[in-house]
């Protein structure tokens, strides 16, 4: 409405892709450069379980011809690779990686994650029944041993336990078997190697010893241990699903299709198609499908998406809009720039793709301990199996004692110790009215000590307000109000608000009209009734480009002033306050004008601040602060804040941020209060430290328990016991977390 909410001096108009960290374009799932021959090709990797096979995916396809280079994501399970398209193809490397063991496909192809769910819940259903039915059996056994039962009664129980564990095993141990296989298959070992060659082992051990009639079988030792890892498996899964999909879902924000004018009548085409020099019409309500620059028509563009400020900008010839951006006013012709893939829309999900790799830098202790940890253990199930050979043993002893090792030594308690924490922080952080997304969030929360903040939306609250309405009487109000009825301006929105909280009669004005980026008129019998900038409203006394303000002008009477403030969270000095106690460097990174941005910093008690940021500007600072050895914690609600927030060590955004934006972040504080930020970060340090206290009762375990199972001091039973216990040893430490006193005290 008001040229006062004007960005276009905030900032330059145009955004450089040169400037953006280069990175090939990409589709949907492919992208072509041009004239390079290069593609960028992102394919899903279904069994892509552990570090180990990360490092394996990256090696196979670096050693493949035509393969310039290529990155794992562990987290959302995708490889990128850049190719050479003379050389090879993404068909091509999924029969390359399907050689080697990996269920490969092509991004637009992958439908399996809702699959894959339903898969490990029928097989939690079937493992959980069969374990507590068959433990129950167990059960009676132990106490019939200890009470003399009948030898023909302990054998129907152990041949009732093999009719229920043996059928549950087959199914249920499916997503084990299969990633072992596949793993064997393609000359490497994974985690599940050891936990499929333990189940199978104590099956078929516990199958021969009830055809035997022996005493002892362990169906329960091996359906619980199935049961524990398919919980790891599933909780573990979940948790990296909801990191997924920043820079897959940026490019839904494009329009599709775009009406070209010229010669001849208006016809629709694919976005794909334009190319700069053509004219296309952009309805009210449309997006803007390509950048270019305005031809014919006056309007506004809402650019929040863009810049990720809430005010209007004024759109009218010669201005340069931007693909992804809302014409909120009257049609406008423009002539196309730059389309598709050469975009500003485009630029920044190219920003966000290259941020969100770099991610894969921090390597989880888990699966550090999974690439040393998963050849041992068949190591000590081998040596022990001989060893005991050697001494004089049978093999049926040897084998047992094998057996205890396999189970007693296969990483239950390590693959539940990080998931079951991840679960329980979720809760706790839900409780503060945080919601975590990323798997790993919470690690790299716990270990930031740089707070950046965005202004409009993240520090503020992101609605204009009407701060002076104590100063305006109700009769210039209601007119002004009848006025800005007629607009969808946010400051009209906040008269409109004023006057009805007032409890005013607030009657449409009639023959109405709108200019926009000057504002409203309408005639009258009493005269010409005009609300908008001072420029519109023909007041020389004043400052034109103060913004933030608006004038109602009536015939004969004296100019009505309404000024209009972004307000600060409620609690934002406080917490502003609260983290530069506990040590950390707090800064404003802002795409607004200096003048606001700068009050925003007085008020908030923050010192470092930078505004007229663009999303290139943005990241330049960031890894200028990651050269420094920073750990920088990103929150911002913008689309312009989403290539950052994918690059900063962690990330957060407010509920009311952009869809992209949330995605693209790690976690969303939920109210209008910032205190959410300081106790994400106080609740991700516990948590963190409650997942190094399991992996150091997971070590601890081992550290005790193969010794004496390869002794000969643990059976099977006693294996698959201690394997359960511990299990439960992590999962309740990690549910201590709900009860945890949270507090934000300086980093030691």
């Amino acid at each position: 409405m008001a040229e006062a909410g004007d960005l276009s001096a905030a900032r330059p108009d145009t955004f450089a892709p040169g400037a953006a960290p280069q990175h090939t374009p990409t589709g949907p799932d492919r992208a072509h450069s041009g004239d390079s021959g290069e593609d960028t090709v992102t394919l899903t990797i279904e069994n892509m379980h552990c570090g180990g096979c990360m490092t394996k995916v990256e090696r196979v396809l670096a050693a493949t011809p035509g393969v310039l280079d290529a990155r794992a994501n562990l987290t959302a399970k995708r490889v990128t690779a850049t190719i050479d398209t003379a050389r090879t193809s993404a068909p091509a490397l999924t029969d390359v990686l399907g050689k080697a063991g990996f269920n490969a496909a092509e991004l637009a192809d992958d439908t399996r994650p809702a699959r894959d769910d339903d898969q490990l819940l029928r097989a939690m259903a079937v493992a959980g029944f069969a374990a507590a039915n068959v433990m129950l059996l167990s059960v009676s056994v132990w106490a019939g041993i200890a009470s003399d039962m009948a030898p023909e009664v302990q054998s129907f129980f152990h041949w009732l336990s093999a009719l229920i564990a043996l059928p549950a095993i087959l199914y249920a141990g499916q997503p084990f078997f299969i990633s072992a296989r596949d793993a064997l298959k393609g000359g490497r070992l994974n985690m599940d190697v050891p936990i499929s060659l333990a189940i199978l082992l104590a099956s078929s051990m516990s199958l021969y010893q009830t055809i035997r009639g022996t005493e002892q079988v362990y169906f329960d030792a091996a359906i619980t241990l199935l049961f524990f890892l398919l919980i790891g498996r599933f909780l573990d899964q979940r948790m990296r699903r909801r990191a997924k999909g920043a820079a897959q879902n940026l490019m839904a924000l494009q329009a599709t299709n775009a009406t070209v004018i010229g010669d001849g009548p208006p016809r629709q085409v694919s976005t794909r198609a334009l190319a700069p020099g053509m004219a296309v019409l952009i309805g009210t309500g449309d997006r803007v499908p390509a950048d270019g620059v305005v031809r014919k028509g006056e309007s506004e563009v809402d650019e929040s998406l863009i810049t990720g400020e809430t005010l209007p900008r004024a759109a009218t010839p010669g201005t340069e809009i931007h693909a992804g951006t809302l014409n909120l006013g009257a049609p406008l012709e423009m002539e196309v720039r730059a389309a598709d893939d050469s975009t500003l829309l485009a630029e920044i999900r190219r920003l966000m793709e290259t941020a969100e790799q770099a991610k894969g830098a921090y390597v989880r202790l888990a699966d550090r301990a999974a690439r040393i940890y998963a050849p041992w253990v068949h190591v000590f199930g081998a040596a022990t199996f001989t060893g005991w050979m050697i001494a004089g043993a049978g093999w049926e002893t040897a084998l047992t004692y094998a057996i205890a090792v396999l189970i007693i030594t296969c990483p239950c308690a390590l693959a539940l110790a990080v998931p079951a924490v991840q679960v329980v922080a979720s809760g706790r952080f839900f409780a503060n009215g945080v919601v975590l997304k990323a798997a790993d969030g919470f690690e790299r929360l716990a270990e930031v000590d740089t707070v950046i903040l965005d202004k409009t939306g993240t520090l503020t609250l992101g609605t204009p307000q009407l701060v002076n309405g104590a100063e305006i009487d109700d009769t210039a109000l209601a007119e002004a109000a009848g006025l800005a009825l007629a607009s969808r301006h946010p400051y009209s929105k906040a008269i409109v608000a004023e006057a009805t909280a007032r409890g005013l009669a607030v009657a449409p004005a009639e023959n109405v009209r709108e200019f926009p980026g000057r504002g409203l008129k309408a005639a009258g019998p009493g005269g010409e009734t005009r609300l908008g900038s001072a420029t519109w409203c023909d007041l020389d006394d004043v400052d034109a480009d103060d913004a933030g303000r608006v004038y109602l002008t009536r015939a004969g009477q004296p100019a009505v002033q309404f000024r209009f403030e972004d307000r600060l969270r409620p609690d934002a000095a406080d917490t502003v306050a609260q983290l530069r106690r506990a040590g950390f460097d707090v800064r404003i990174l802002s795409g607004d004008r200096e003048a606001a941005v700068a009050r925003a910093a007085e008020a908030a008690g923050i010192t470092d601040w930078r505004a007229g940021q663009r999303p290139d500007d943005k990241i330049r600072l960031l890894d200028q602060l990651k050269a420094e050895g920073r750990k920088v914690l990103m929150v911002g609600d913008g689309l312009n804040d989403a290539p950052a927030l994918a690059a900063g060590y962690a990330s957060m955004s407010p509920s009311s941020a952009t869809h992209i934006s949330q995605t693209a972040a790690d976690a969303i504080f939920q109210g209008q209060n910032l205190s959410p930020v300081a106790e994400a970060i106080a609740l991700a340090r516990r948590a963190k430290l409650s997942a190094i206290q399991n992996f150091g009762l997971a070590a601890g375990y081992n550290a005790i328990c193969i010794p004496l199972a390869m002794a000969g001091y643990v059976t099977p039973l006693i294996a698959a016991i201690a394997m359960s216990a511990s299990s439960i040893v992590v999962t309740s430490n990690a549910v201590r977390l709900r009860a945890a006193r949270i507090a934000l005290e300086p980093a030691t």
